[in-house]
């Protein structure tokens, strides 16, 4: 539960949510309204999504991917990213490969429609506070695309970006690697690079989790956790 209490002052999540069936926005509304937050637009496309909003500020849209206006997975989400909102994909989880184009354009999380309402409540919560959902859709989506193109990692590398992305400050996984502020910095520059050159940038923190939980190098996707030293 998010109930807030009135003296709390710490300001309520706003969300918004863009799916082509009217009952599935309005159970949506109702549910987060209830929970405390602070509902800013109910659409049925990322279209009228854009111009319901007219520059009020939204921190989360939770976004159906199969809408009914044709547009792609990859513009939408483009487009929500556009206006400063992090994206949370509601959809069907079989639906692997709108799941893993959703993931590629930048979407934070995917949480399935046949979840609880609780459960899209808390995954909005965390997607707004600027976290990545590493959770069972992610994988599922990830694991069956033969496509995806990995980077290949030194073992120096894949360990700073395990440390790194896991959320320890680049100066201490330095210190349990054993080797200076500056070298984990080398590591973690080239690190970027290489996801710049098979297309997947990963300029922020946020970015290099989502790239280490699609490669497997984070706890949770790969058993070994790409941790070996």
């Amino acid at each position: 539960m998010v109930h807030r209490a009135e003296s709390d002052a710490i300001p309520a999540v706003r969300v918004a949510v863009v799916d082509d069936h009217e009952s599935v926005r309005l159970g949506l509304k109702a549910a987060f309204l209830d929970e405390g937050f602070d509902f800013v637009y109910a659409a049925a496309t990322v279209k009228e999504l854009v111009a319901g909003l007219a520059g009020r500020e939204c921190d989360v849209v939770v976004l159906d991917l199969s809408l009914g206006d044709g547009a792609s997975v990859t513009d939408n989400v483009k487009h929500v990213q556009a206006l400063g909102s992090a994206v949370l994909v509601h959809s069907i989880a079989d639906r692997v490969t709108l799941v893993r184009e959703a993931l590629a354009a930048g979407a934070a999380g995917v949480i399935p429609k046949s979840s609880a309402t609780r459960t899209v409540i808390a995954a909005a919560s965390s997607v707004a506070r600027g976290e990545v959902l590493n959770n069972l859709e992610w994988a599922t989506a990830i694991d069956a695309d033969g496509d995806f193109a990995k980077v290949e990692l030194g073992r120096r590398e894949r360990e700073i970006l395990h440390l790194y992305a896991s959320g320890l400050p680049l100066k201490l996984a330095a210190q349990q690697l054993g080797i200076s502020y500056s070298t984990a910095r080398e590591y973690l520059d080239r690190i970027r690079v290489k996801y710049v050159e098979v297309g997947r940038p990963a300029p922020t923190k946020v970015d290099l989790l989502r790239r280490a939980v699609e490669d497997g190098i984070l706890p949770g996707l790969d058993s070994d956790g790409g941790d070996g030293h």
